[in-house]
């Protein structure tokens, strides 16, 4: 019997290292009230490893205080094991968006928002404040905090401050910046901060893949966050992705914004609302996919594009330039396209003759291009 707890002590250390290397392992959220498991809870995972609940507390290494009974509260967040409390996540407010990501992103957790090149600084930037403004709607009063090294504010700049009350609802004063002149020093910020629950948030901004962020660094920032019940939220520009201890990686980039919807219809020209496209590139809860969102700046909320707007979207891309109609009224319609305009055809009577050359016959050339005179 003793040898046969030790081996089942050794397959659960070595089944929690392999997790550990695979990034598999369950992610435990501080949740400000945990609810307990719902009935909707598949315990297939539970059953396919052929362990009990003491069993698989113990192979997580998590307190003896947590359990799987169904009378304590879960946290623990992995696709198919277990599922939250609701107020453990912040909703996007996108029906399938949060679906996907069982609730929305994790409040006390560290989550990572990507930008692949540098000019989605913009667009990073834009859904960052966009979910502030839904922070600020829970926790009104308390501040947000923006940690950022020099470089990265030279080179996507700062927020606008009257842009911010326009258009998320944001005060200047709620939005407070830390310029740190180096990644070390920001680093530092950030984590002191991310311990703080005078702040609603902690942003921190970083351009490329340092190595200083290594996986230690993320792990840190993630402890510190889930210590505090605070989200950190980690803005990556030009960026890859690389390993970190972030449940949630989001992939932001810019979406085409289309005509403005009025009750006759789109309104031809305009420029309608602020998009983004966002990609769930990494996620314990959910599987990946794309998501195509427009922020509304009165309602201070996302709306997913519709399927038709999504349509167009795509064409615009395959084939941006725009189509000239025919003339309707006109006497002479414009030929069909791939006719050359400028040039007659070659062989045809008004052609010139590739022999000819490109200089005139001596008799019309004008004065100054003659030979000079001396004298």
């Amino acid at each position: 019997m003793a040898m046969t707890a030790v081996a089942r002590e050794t397959v659960f250390a070595l089944r929690r290292q392999i997790a550990k290397i695979e990034g598999t392992l369950p992610e435990r959220l501080q949740a400000p009230a945990a609810a307990p498991l719902g009935a909707g809870a598949s315990p297939d995972p539970v059953s396919n490893l052929d362990l009990t609940p003491a069993d698989l507390t113990s192979s997580l290494d998590l307190t003896p205080s947590l359990d799987l009974t169904p009378s304590l509260d879960l946290t623990i967040v992995r696709r198919g094991l277990a599922a939250a409390a609701p107020d453990a996540f912040l909703p996007i407010g996108v029906g399938r968006l949060d679906a996907a990501l069982s609730g929305g992103l994790p409040k006390a957790a560290l989550s990572e928002i990507h930008g692949l090149e540098t000019r989605d600084a913009g667009a990073v930037a834009g859904f960052a404040l966009s979910l502030i403004s839904l922070i600020l709607k829970q926790a009104r009063g308390l501040p947000i905090l923006w940690i950022g090294t020099t470089e990265i504010f030279r080179e996507a700049g700062f927020p606008y401050a009257k842009g911010l009350h326009a258009s998320f609802g944001i005060e200047p004063e709620q939005l407070l910046f830390s310029e740190a002149p180096r990644l070390v020093d920001a680093l530092w910020v950030a984590e002191e901060a991310a311990r703080m629950t005078a702040l609603a948030a902690v942003i921190l901004e970083i351009r490329g893949n340092p190595q200083r962020l290594d996986l230690t660094a993320t792990r840190r920032l993630h402890a510190r966050a889930m210590s505090a019940g605070r989200p950190v939220f980690l803005l990556r520009q030009a960026a890859g992705p690389e390993p970190t201890a972030a449940p949630v990686r989001l992939i932001v980039a810019s979406a085409p914004a289309v005509p403005r919807a009025t009750v006759a219809g789109p309104l031809a020209g305009s420029i309608g609302r602020p998009a983004f496209t966002i990609t769930i590139g990494k996620s314990r809860t959910a599987l990946p996919g794309q998501f195509t969102l427009e922020w509304n700046p009165d309602e201070r909320g996302f709306d997913e594009r519709a399927g038709d707007e999504r349509r167009r979207e795509r064409d615009r891309a395959k084939d941006p330039v725009p189509v000239v109609p025919l003339s309707g009224g006109g006497k002479d319609p414009a030929p069909a396209s791939g006719a050359v305009l400028a040039f007659p055809a070659f062989g045809s009577p008004d052609a010139i003759s590739p022999t000819a050359g490109d200089q005139p016959p001596p008799r019309e050339r004008t004065a100054y291009l003659g030979p000079r005179r001396a004298g």
